[in-house]
């Protein structure tokens, strides 16, 4: 039996500065606008202690905070949220369904702004013990590594401030990057060489992820010496990068090769009325700022396509 479809003039997928964004300019819009988050408020930005770029906070603002009270802003216009995953997007005629596992929804127009996930190494013990001292998150679970040795892996923006951030907790970071140098911004590299705490494994990959009930060692390869050897620690920080979390969307909208969503200038995808935001979308700066003005510039693109 068809589900019976709530509808709604936009609905927005994904809860990030992205969404958030388009939340707060569509239902400031006065249209009837649903936001579907999957997990928590706030996308990866969630994971960073301090934003130290993103205007208006001098001293900086944490990720947390500032995803909080753009959602708040949001709500106070009328935006409604839903915390479920989307399984399907159906784009036929003029009608777009978003179904979850909870529900089918209808509206006018979509904003996809479902951002990126982090992506896994593959290494023989990653998925083992997951949970059990492998981590994607140093905001989230640093905390149980207090006094302990831990390792981060990666080199840029993330990774580096993941290392930064266990500086909290840790008593030994090691950050394992398999170039000479790293891609993150400078004054974040300044931050991280200035750090006695921190011992940076350049050249350096991961073969496999070691332990018994928890993990208890990595087996790392120098890429330039071909030499193999271990290293004692108590947990590792997989920090490598993000994947566009695009896996429903195939047959749906055009994607690029590294699966991001393809949008022309107004952020509108290869189907009249959908649009893409934020770190989802090929082209990305991947930054917060970037990702707010996508979703408003969306949001005025979706009010203009049903006639707002």
């Amino acid at each position: 039996m068809e589900q019976e479809k709530k509808t709604y003039d936009v609905i927005i997928i994904g809860g990030g500065p992205a969404g958030l964004s388009a939340g707060i300019y569509a239902a400031r819009a006065r249209l009837k606008t649903l936001l579907i988050e999957k997990s928590a408020i706030g996308g990866q930005i969630i994971n960073a202690w301090t934003v130290e770029n993103y205007p208006g906070f001098k001293d900086g603002v944490g990720g947390i905070d500032l995803t909080v009270a753009m959602h708040e802003q949001a709500t106070k216009f009328g935006l409604e949220t839903v915390y479920d995953e989307v399984a399907s997007l159906e784009a036929g005629g003029g009608e777009k369904i978003v179904r979850t596992a909870g529900g089918a929804f209808s509206a006018k127009a979509v904003i996809i702004a479902g951002g990126a996930e982090r992506q896994k190494i593959g290494v023989p013990g990653e998925k083992e013990y997951t949970g059990k001292g492998v981590s994607y998150c140093a905001t989230c679970d640093g905390a149980f590594f207090r006094d302990k040795t831990v390792a981060v892996l990666g080199g840029g923006n993330s990774a580096v401030t993941e290392a930064l951030e266990l500086t909290k907790f840790a008593s030994k970071i090691y950050l394992i990057h398999r170039r000479n140098e790293l891609r993150a911004t400078k004054i974040l590299q300044e931050k991280l060489l200035a750090d006695a705490r921190i011992q940076v494994l350049w050249d350096t990959v991961v073969e496999e992820i070691r332990g018994d009930r928890f993990v208890n060692a990595l087996r790392i390869k120098n890429v330039k010496t071909g030499v193999l050897s271990d290293l004692a620690l108590d947990g590792v920080f997989v920090s490598v990068g993000t994947q566009p979390a695009t896996g429903y969307l195939k047959s749906v909208v055009e994607l690029d090769a590294a699966g991001a969503v393809v949008v022309n200038l107004q952020l509108e995808t290869s189907v009249p009325g959908i649009y893409a935001a934020g770190d989802i979308r090929s082209g990305s700066i991947r930054q917060v700022i970037g990702a707010a003005g996508d979703g408003a510039a969306a949001a005025v693109q979706a009010g203009k396509y049903i006639g707002a």
